[in-house]
């Protein structure tokens, strides 16, 4: 019985020792979890934070331009964007105007149409691409403006647009000045973003769009290289 106790007792140290590798097992399995955790609550939270940000930043009010360019960009796609880029040419503002982005059914004479008093300026002075998106957008422009020899442009495009026209536009054009001039809509102008629920969709998928073409343009830092 002596023997059979002192087996027993002999055994005991190396039941332990075949424990041991759990320890560290189960620390790593807390740092996951404690990292899961971490990014689970800080990256909604640092997408908020930016979003707020990204819409403090907006401009409220249309501004009114203090220089002229070679010439003038309007994107498509918001109300009265291209009335007001055409009135800039109008005023002399630029050379010519492109109209970015349109559809494929937009011609001279439908401008025209739609903007009776700046017949003259639409006839000479207008020109058209099809792009399909704000990547397409920028492409095109910097095809028009080598062309042209253009050394600065003002950009026209609605004013939560902007941050990403801008940044895709200049990522082409990195040795053009770009003159933001933002269109605000009355609706926006006149409700808080944060009453309506279709302004705050738009803001917000907007934002999260800006957030990809940023990570896009760092991924491939020379234009030509970016997949369209």
């Amino acid at each position: 019985m002596a023997a059979v106790g002192s087996n027993t007792d002999d055994a005991a140290p190396d039941v332990a020792r075949v424990a041991e590798p759990a320890r560290p097992a189960g620390r790593l399995l807390r740092i996951v979890g404690w990292a899961t955790t971490a990014i689970c609550l800080g990256v909604p939270l640092a997408l908020t934070l930016g979003f707020l940000c990204f819409t403090w930043r907006l401009p409220a009010d249309e501004i009114a331009l203090t220089r002229n360019a070679d010439g003038i960009v309007v994107l498509t796609g918001g109300a009265s964007r291209i009335s007001d880029a055409i009135e800039l040419l109008a005023h002399r503002r630029g050379q010519r105007l492109l109209i970015s982005g349109a559809n494929r059914s937009t011609n001279l004479e439908e401008i025209s149409r739609l903007n009776p008093e700046f017949v003259r300026w639409v006839r000479c002075c207008v020109d058209f691409d099809r792009s399909l998106n704000t990547l397409g957008n920028a492409i095109e422009i910097r095809r028009w403006a080598e062309r042209r020899g253009f050394h600065s442009l003002i950009v026209v495009t609605s004013h939560y647009h902007m941050p990403r026209a801008m940044a895709e536009i200049a990522h082409q054009l990195p040795h053009v000045t770009l003159i933001p001039f933002p269109v605000i809509s009355d609706r926006l102008r006149s409700e808080p973003w944060w009453e309506s629920g279709a302004t705050t969709r738009l803001l917000l998928s907007e934002y999260l769009k800006y957030i990809v073409a940023q990570m896009r343009i760092r991924l491939y830092p020379t234009h030509g290289t970016e997949p369209v």
